[in-house]
Order: structure tokens, then sequence, then C-alpha cells
């Protein structure tokens, strides 16, 4: 893998070819650069400095669906007529991230200097991984690179609206939750204190709920920062365990799907990722034994991608692609009998997108369910964490009065 080259962003002013006065930025690896870039686009530069970034701005990264962006007005582009390095141009100048128009040139570079685009993509594996280089290696080998792009720009589109579906179902509670719990520590901190100076003015035995409260006090006051630290760092330590253990990403991924509806949300989406992903590589050719290593790696499940290799392997051994799916025993009925539909009727990539939107509307109504399900209960939740609190701090008051 080659590194990016480094590029800065430069301010000039000068006079083009007419001698009329411009200005404007362009970016360049050095000055030098910079002012050779302007002699060719014929402008004799008068001014030319490298623009100053703000102190605490940094580029905003590159996410998925920026690159389901580019696939699409790519593809675009190209059903139209335009030569694919115009199209590279096109797109970049259209684009607001930096950093993504500085991957475009330079996969416009690459394709240009006869590198091939397949090639070009895969010098950068973060942004596009093994299942989009092959499918577009695939449309160049096949001489049908627009048809392929807009396939896979559709997939991409349609991979990033379920991750958005389930992010969209799971923010809104986690928002509040991580609210509750910092008003709660506030409560702890700041509030509590004032009580417990009260208290020790009673002379009397509180409740045991009370001393349990003032004891969580006093141990959050004095080790706020160690609590932060320990949180931030049980986080860091899961999900670096959860990506270099593949035993413990298999057992974290196979208690999610135990969740309540929250499982069942994972589940539809697991199901709709490997229908849409495993329908799209067989249509654009791949053997399906490749197209099912492919869908293993973007399964995003580990139970699920060691299943899709057991399928394959029996696959491999000429068992039909329905038999595997049904003896996995974690495969839903309606898939492998589309499945099954499908390979009788050579017709296996439209009938696996038939499922694959029949489970993302499961996701997205699912999704629904969840958010009028979680308003009552994140309400409750609130009522027990504050509720709890104002109760154990207002009975020894309570108890004092029954006394007199």
């Amino acid at each position: 893998m080659t590194s990016a080259i480094e590029t800065s962003l430069f301010i000039y002013r000068g006079k083009n070819r007419k001698g009329e006065k411009v200005d404007g930025e362009l970016r360049a690896n050095n000055l030098a650069g910079a002012k050779s870039l302007l002699r060719k686009q014929g402008i004799i530069s008068t001014s030319i400095k490298k623009k100053a970034q703000p102190l605490f701005s940094r580029p905003k990264k590159i996410v998925p669906a920026d690159i389901a962006v580019f696939t699409r007005q790519l593809a675009t582009m190209m059903k139209a007529g335009v030569p694919l390095v115009q199209s590279f141009d096109i797109v970049a100048d259209g684009c607001d991230k930096p950093l993504m128009k500085e991957l475009i040139h330079e996969i416009r570079d690459t394709v240009a200097a006869g590198g091939g685009f397949a090639n070009a993509l895969r010098k950068h594996p973060r942004q596009f991984d093994d299942l989009f280089c092959s499918l577009v290696e695939s449309g160049e080998t096949a001489g049908a690179l627009e048809t392929m792009l807009d396939r896979v720009a559709t997939y991409k589109e349609k991979t990033e609206q379920l991750k958005a579906k389930i992010k969209k179902a799971l923010t809104y509670p986690l928002a509040v939750l991580v609210v509750a719990v910092i008003v709660t520590a506030i409560l702890l901190i700041k509030v509590v204190p004032i009580f417990a100076e009260t208290f020790s003015g009673f002379g009397a035995d509180l409740p045991a709920f009370t001393l349990f409260v003032l004891g969580l006090s006093e141990a959050l006051q004095n080790s706020w920062i160690m609590v932060l630290l320990m949180i931030g760092a049980s986080l860091i330590g899961f999900r670096e365990a959860r990506f270099r253990s593949k035993k413990f990403a298999y057992w974290v991924d196979k208690y999610m799907l135990k969740l309540p509806v929250v499982g069942n949300i994972i589940y539809n989406s697991i199901i709709a990722r490997f229908a849409r992903t495993l329908a799209t590589t067989f249509s654009a050719g791949v053997p399906i034994v490749d197209a099912l290593q492919s869908v293993a790696g973007a399964a995003g499940n580990q139970l699920y991608a060691n299943a899709i290799m057991e399928v394959r392997e029996e696959v491999m051994t000429g068992i039909q692609l329905q038999q595997a799916l049904k003896s996995r025993k974690l495969f839903p009925t309606l898939l492998y009998q589309m499945t099954a539909i499908g390979e009788e009727s050579g017709a296996l990539d439209e009938m696996l997108e038939k499922a694959a939107l029949h489970y993302e509307e499961a996701v997205d109504n699912a999704v629904d369910n969840l958010t009028s399900l979680l308003e009552p209960l994140i309400m409750a939740v609130l009522g027990v964490l504050v509720g709890g609190l104002l109760i154990a701090m207002y009975l020894p008051i309570f108890q004092l009065g029954n006394v007199v």
C-alpha cells in the first residue's frame, strides 16, 4: 500500500492570458508545484502563499456516506458518456471536503497514468474495501464499468440507509440515558453533600437506602476522575478486544442478537445486508464461492461471518446454496425459500434483491416501533434515577416527622 502524498492549500493572485486579474485557491505538494500548476493554466502569479489553517480545526474525515455519494456521482457521469478521468475532475470540483477531494485527485492520477480503476482504489483500503474493489474490477474486465458503478452505488446507498435506521433507533435513547447519568452524577456530587451536612445533626440512625446514596456520593466525590478514566478505558478496551479477538467478537455478537427488541433489529439488518451483498456480487458475475467470501467479510457480525464461511465450504462441495443456508439454522425460512426459487429459475440475484428489500422494510418498521416503545421506558428510567435520589434524601425527614 502506497502512502498518500500530502498536499497543502495555497491562495494566489495574478493575471490570466487576457491580462485580467484573477484570484483563487488550489492544492499542491509545495510552493513550486503551485506555481507550476498556475503556469499550466496560463496564470502569471503576482502573489501566492500557503493558506493558514485555523488553530483548533481539523479536516473532516471521509465517512462511508461520502464514498456512496462519490460512487453515485461517478456512475451518473459515466452513464452520461463522460470519460472516466474527466468524471473524476467534475466530481472533485463539486466536493466540499478537502480530504475527499484529495482522495479523488489521487485516484484520478493513478487512472490517468494507466494504473486501472480497481488498482487505484486498492491503494486506499480504508475507504474502499475488498468487495468494492472486486466489483469495480469485474466491471472493468467485462467492459461494463458504468453499469457496475450503478450497482455498487445502489448497494452502498442501501447499506448506508440501513446503518442510518439503526443509528436512528439507538441514538435517541442512548443520548437520553447519557444525560440522565450526567444529571445523576451532578446530583450526587453537588446536591447530596448538602443533605449530608443536614443529616449529621439529626442524632438518629439514617435509613439504609439513604446511607447507600450518601456512601455512593462520597465515593464519587473522592474518585470521580478515576471513575471517568475507568469508563473510558473499559470502552476502549472493549472496542479493541472486539476488533482483535474473533472469539470475543463472536461472543459479543451472539449475545447482542438475544437483546430484547434491539436484537431483532440487528438480526434483520444482518439478513438484509447478506441478501443485498450476495445479490450485488452475483449479478456482477462473481462466482458464488467468491461472492460468499465477500459477503462474509461484509456481514458485520462474527457469528454470521463464521456461518457464511461454513455455507461457502458446503457450496464448494456441490451442495445447493439454499440447502447450505437451511442447515445452518441461523437464516430465516423466507430467505432460503426465496434462494431455492432463485436457483431453480436462474434468477438468484433478483430473488435475493427482493429478500433484501423485505428485511430492510422490517428494520424500518422495527425502528419506528422501538422509538414508540422506548419513550415510556426512558421516562421510567429517569424517574427511577432522579426520583430514587429524592426519596433517599427526604426519607430521613419524613421519618423524623413521624417520630415527632
